[in-house]
This record gives C-alpha cells, structure tokens and sequence, in this order.
C-alpha cells in the first residue's frame, strides 16, 4: 500500500466500509477481538520493546523512581504507573530492581486494556485508566505510538484531505481536514501543499499525554516512544504494521500491532497549554534514549578483558550485560527512541538525569 493509493473496487462497497484510521486503529487494537485484548502472549510475541530486550530497563527505571523519590522527599506512599503495561514485565522488573525500604512503601500500578495476567505479582494494581493523585512515576513505554490518530495526505489541488481505509487495508481519500486537526497541522506538520504528502495528525496523543500527566499531584511523567519533532517530520508519515517480529502492511483487521512514529514535542506543550500562567509547569526535557540511559547508569562498556583470567564467570556475566546496554542505546535501533520527561511541582527533570556517578555522590 502506497500513499495516494486510492484502493477503489467498485460502485457496489457501502460507504460503511470506508472509515478514517483513527477508527479503524480503535477497532482493530481495542476492539473486542483487537490485537491488544487478545492473545496470552501480548505485544511481547510481536515485537520487541527496550523491556523485552533487557531487564537492565527496568533496572534503570527502578533507578529514575529513586531519583524522583529523592526529589519528593521521600513520599509514603511513593506511586509507579506503567501506562500500556502489556503483560506488566516493566512494572514487575521496576518493583524487583527497588531496594527493598523503597519497594515496601511503592504502590505500583499497571494501566492495560487486556485482562490481567495469571500469576501476577499480588502488589500491582491491575487498571484500565491510570489512578488520580500520583505522587511519583509515570512512565509510558510505547504507549502513545498506539494511540489510534487519523491520516491526512495532500490531494493534487494541494489540499490536506483524511484518509479513509477499509478493513483490508485498501485507502481513498476523503473531505478536507478541518478544525482543531487542521490547525494541529498547520502549527505542528505543515505540507507546504506537496501532493502525495502524508501526515499522522498527533491531537489525540496530546490530549492523552495531557490527561495521563493531570493524574499527577507530584513527580514526573516520562513518554519513551517512537518520535520525531517539528525539525524533521517523515515527509510520508510513518503508519506502519507489526506481526511476528516483523514489519508489514498495516492492515486493521486486527491481526497485527498498528503504530505511527509521536510528535512528542507536541504532547509536551498540550500538558503545558492546560496550566495557567500562575501555574506554569517545570521545564519538560526531550532527550534520546541513549542519553537517558546514560545518565542512568547504562553505558554498554565492555568489562576489563584481565576479568576473564581472575574471574570467568563474572565476566562472562558482564560481557552479556555490556550486549544488552549497547542494544538499548544503539543508534539506528533502541537508542535513538526519544524521551519526553514532563515534571509535575518541585521536580527538576534535568537533575534526574545527571551522570549516575555524579548523582550517587551527592
């Protein structure tokens, strides 16, 4: 499928058959029989996430919860919220990273259409909407680039007009894009008028990154996704499908994940467009992943090979440790995710991400 593919077949289709992506996205991953909602393996069988790749995320996350404990004076209780939890293996790994006097005064929570798993930790609180009045971590790993959005493309009269899509993927286009997403476009994803020119309109990634973030009383938020910013916006949009551990069409009949890339520094000012100017809110932060890492303690470095004589086993315990950081940092992969860190009162983002040596001197 290719953009500015209309996918007509016939005067015989219902206009029924024809909907925007945004609706077409709902149905196909939130729908009753949706890619998200059924399947005992979860998004786990279908792609790989920086959780699945190594537990050394959660051990990083675990030590941003720290931070911000720190920050807050250490609250009791001290809340971690995994927004799309999938089958909680971040909040599972976050809870088992925790020293243990931080981990007995954590509520963790896990936020996920899907029924809870069997087995799970007894300490999680399973949701399908994250809690009010938070104080400490929210974090979204891979959430937002699922919230289902609509499509525009520019006709040859240079009009941004909405995608429409049937069930088996085919696409036309349908009326002019106006109103809020049309003004989204206009700040956010000009086309300058490009025929062919594709856009994924982010509004309602920003409403719901504003929503998540307005549960907090206290902390920060962080959104790790998929993401792009107003400097370099694809100029085809980036819609796409995964099944399997594969890339492939992105087709909306629910047999696989549907994802577009997040325009993360629009979510960042739809949270701050909701404050007053007497209230306005700290400084969010946008960094790649790798430089969050980082400062978090994962550097990918490669154990002393004298290790290897004086003790084998621990070296061969870091060497595989050293592969998984680099996994999570490399760029062209993991490491070039970017993450917007929005803080909620007297919470200073940048703190929270200086060098995990500097910090742990202070």
């Amino acid at each position: 499928m290719t953009p500015g593919t209309t996918g007509l077949s016939g005067a015989a289709e219902t206009q029924e058959e024809w909907r925007g992506w945004r609706q077409a996205m709902r149905d196909a991953l939130y729908g009753p029989e949706g890619f998200y909602r059924v399947g005992p393996e979860g998004p786990a069988g279908h792609f790989r996430t920086s959780v699945h790749a190594s537990p050394l995320f959660a051990g990083a996350v675990a030590r941003l919860l720290c931070r911000v404990d720190a920050a807050l004076g250490h609250p009791a209780p001290l809340d971690f919220v995994d927004m799309a939890a999938g089958r909680g293996e971040l909040v599972t790994g976050v809870l088992a990273a925790l020293p243990a006097d931080v981990a007995a005064r954590t509520r963790a929570y896990a936020v996920e259409v899907a029924a809870r798993p069997e087995g799970l930790d007894r300490r999680i609180r399973w949701r399908a909407e994250p809690p009010a009045g938070v104080t400490g971590l929210l974090f979204a790993n891979e959430w937002l680039d699922n919230v289902p959005v609509e499509v525009a493309e520019v006709d040859a009269a240079g009009v941004a007009r909405r995608v429409l899509v049937r069930a088996d993927g085919a696409e036309r286009l349908g009326e002019p894009v106006a109103g809020a997403e049309a003004a989204w476009l206009a700040r956010w994803w000009p086309s300058a008028g490009e025929e062919g020119r594709r856009a994924e309109i982010g509004l309602p990634r920003d409403e719901a990154w504003a929503s998540a973030v307005a549960t907090l009383d206290a902390g920060l938020a962080v959104a790790a996704d998929y993401a792009h910013t107003a400097a370099a916006r694809p100029p085809f949009g980036t819609l796409t499908g995964f099944r399997r551990g594969r890339e492939t069409e992105p087709v909306p009949d629910g047999s696989c994940d549907i994802t577009a890339h997040v325009a993360l520094d629009a979510c960042a000012a739809a949270h701050t467009a909701r404050c007053t100017p007497e209230h306005a809110p700290p400084d969010a932060l946008l960094r790649p992943q790798r430089e969050a890492l980082h400062a978090l303690g994962i550097t990918g470095a490669r154990p002393p090979l004298a290790l290897a004589s004086t003790d084998p086993a621990a070296y061969v315990r870091a060497l595989a440790s050293a592969s998984q950081a680099a996994e999570l940092t490399a760029p062209g992969g993991l490491g070039d995710f970017l993450w917007l860190l929005q803080p909620v009162g007297a919470v200073d983002a940048a703190a929270l991400l200086v060098d995990v040596a500097d910090h742990e001197e202070q």
